[in-house]
């Protein structure tokens, strides 16, 4: 299982060089990767379903055991390569009033909608290395020729109208930054 720890317990000289600013990043990784893409920056879509989130998604949100929620996974290319993947849970009973739009992005990118409400709010930022074997690393890399032994991932509860919202992305081979990572982060 990946353990997910608040930003403040690790070091900086404990996340490589390369990510820290992206996994410490306050601003909308969205726009951030939209700026830094020489091409085209699209949102593919790999499910969107109605189920039950993991053990720790469920705390993380503060829902209780086997309520349902919407689980969105995508991925965020870069001229067709995949820089980063998310997954975002979405407690059913936070799909009311405005925030019923949530269930219907299709290919839009979810925090373009994020970051442009007002209202919004962002819980403290966790992070964690995922690592082969786990269920989250499996799930970030399907489809991938590359598939590193460890990966580094940021999550957060986000509310708009106080409802909250969960969303995790993790950095891919692909993506710039992790290119650059030491031996001891790539593959094995």
């Amino acid at each position: 299982m990946t353990r997910w720890k608040p930003n403040r317990h690790y070091l900086r000289a404990d996340i490589p060089r390369p990510l820290c600013n992206w996994l410490l990043d306050t601003a909308s990784l969205t726009l951030r990767l939209q700026q830094l893409c020489p091409g085209e920056f699209r949102v593919h879509v790999l499910s969107q379903l109605v189920g039950q989130p993991t053990l720790s998604e469920a705390r993380a949100l503060g829902m209780r055991p086997g309520r349902r929620a919407i689980i969105r996974q995508v991925q965020l290319l870069c001229d067709g390569r995949p820089w980063v993947y998310a997954r975002t849970i979405i407690p059913m009973t936070s799909l009311r009033g405005r925030l019923r739009r949530l269930a219907h992005l299709g290919t839009r990118p979810l925090g373009g909608m994020l970051f442009a409400d007002p209202g919004m709010r962002r819980e403290i930022v966790e992070l964690a290395v995922i690592r082969r074997g786990q269920a989250l690393h499996a799930a970030a890399t399907r489809g991938l020729r590359t598939k590193p032994e460890i990966i580094w991932g940021r999550r957060a509860v986000f509310r708009i109208a106080r409802k909250p919202l969960l969303v995790s992305e993790v950095f891919l081979p692909a993506f710039p930054a992790a290119s650059k990572l030491p031996p001891r982060w790539k593959s094995s």
